[in-house]
């Protein structure tokens, strides 16, 4: 959205596609925009309205991350590295969004996590009472996870390739082949430290220790989204050093999050937020002057590790502060007045008998025995023994009861 070069907050033309030539460009900015959105919905899986997800994406795509893009991307943009008067000579350096798209969905992911409450037997019995050993809930079919990992591998080139398509000049091929590189060196390093690191902490407090897929394909996750900000300002050496630490983030991450008894159900926060952050703080650390004159022109510094001063690494701190700011301001208020509403937490019947069923009609497994849980469920709730519309109704104040059938599994 430009305006002429005055800095701006917020976008002033070009609403609803009003005037835009570039339809583009506009459609892969579209995808960023999805992108920051579908973080969140991984997170609160299992339990979360379908209204929920269409208010929240509404609020995110629409409202928060415009103009976080705004600041870090538009030459107008306050943060921004594009415009012709840098933020203290230098910008803010994020090339193709650890912290516009992914530190946006993850802290969003972590607010609404936090507000809505684990998932029923995550952390607490059927009575409410907290479980000694939290109960880890997998997901149903490795394979697919695997799929899944490698299709977002394979697409984050896009991402981080395609965003080098803006620069025109005859340092545009040397510009897609680093980032390119670096993508790859990086998700790989990330993947098989989040998978060694997981062994050794596994064998230190059990015994024996295992190669858990999931860690490993989180893990390369963790690596694309911290390598996303610098892929094409850093070498080829630190990106290696970046997808280390992005590994072993992850994982401690990962961990804090079940020590605080926050449910992220495909680990989204520790993939996106806390590695949004270290891809932020990295290009500080690591960027060359070369390469990040290459990408935006003449700059005052370049990344503390590689001779640098400082200047670089404070722009960065200041725009992950600022965004961390600005979505907790927007969306920590927007989903307690969704909780308020009962129009947040889906209800205990349609938890237990899963979202695909409740709200979609897809039907799985045993329905027959599904049904008697439902029927006996709906029984004690109509006696109000139960309070769905509590957030916190999987794990306090009201108890309600695990019904099960002697030849079923418990739910």
């Amino acid at each position: 959205f430009k305006t002429g070069y005055e800095k701006t907050f917020i976008g002033l033309s070009n609403f609803f596609l009003s005037g835009v030539v570039n339809h583009i460009f506009w459609l892969f900015q579209f995808a960023f925009a999805a992108t920051s959105a579908t973080i969140v919905a991984g997170t609160l899986a299992e339990r979360c309205q379908m209204r929920a997800y269409m208010c929240y994406s509404f609020a995110l795509t629409g409202f928060v991350y415009p103009v976080v893009v705004h600041s870090i991307w538009s030459p107008q943009g306050f943060l921004s590295a594009n415009s012709t008067d840098k933020l203290w000579g230098v910008g803010m350096v994020d090339f193709a969004g650890s912290t516009v798209v992914h530190l946006t969905g993850g802290c969003t992911a972590l607010i609404a996590t936090y507000l809505l409450g684990p998932r029923r037997g995550r952390f607490y019995d059927g009575r409410g009472k907290q479980l000694e050993t939290p109960n880890p809930m997998p997901g149903h079919s490795s394979a697919l996870q695997m799929l899944g990992a490698f299709i977002l591998w394979f697409g984050w080139y896009g991402f981080n390739l395609g965003s080098a398509l803006r620069i025109t000049g005859p340092d545009q091929n040397k510009i897609v082949s680093i980032a390119a590189v670096n993508t790859t060196l990086c998700a790989a390093a990330s993947c098989f430290a989040a998978l060694f690191s997981n062994y050794v902490l596994v064998e230190r407090e059990t015994g024996e220790g295992e190669f858990n897929l999931t860690c490993a394909m989180n893990g390369c996750l963790a690596g694309l989204v911290a390598i996303t900000a610098g892929c094409a300002v850093v070498d080829p050496w630190a990106s290696l050093v970046i997808g280390v630490l992005a590994g072993i983030l992850f994982l401690f991450s990962s961990r804090a999050l079940v020590r605080f008894r926050i449910d992220d159900a495909v680990d989204a926060v520790p993939v996106h937020m806390s590695n949004g952050v270290w891809g932020g703080i990295a290009v500080g650390l690591f960027a060359t002057k070369s390469r990040l004159e290459q990408v935006y022109g003449e700059v005052s510094d370049q990344g503390v590790f590689m001779g640098g001063n400082g200047t670089l690494l404070g722009v960065q701190f200041c725009g992950i502060l600022f965004v961390i700011g600005w979505v907790t301001t927007f969306m920590f208020p927007f989903f307690c007045i969704l909780n308020y509403l009962g129009w947040f937490r889906c209800d205990v019947l349609n938890e237990i008998a899963g979202l695909d069923l409740s709200y979609h009609g897809a039907k799985y497994g045993d329905v027959d025995s599904i049904d008697k849980i439902l029927e006996a469920q709906a029984r004690i709730q109509q006696r109000g023994r139960t309070n769905p519309r509590h957030r916190f109704s999987s794990n306090s104040g009201s108890t309600p009861v695990r019904v099960t059938n002697s030849s079923d599994p418990p739910v």
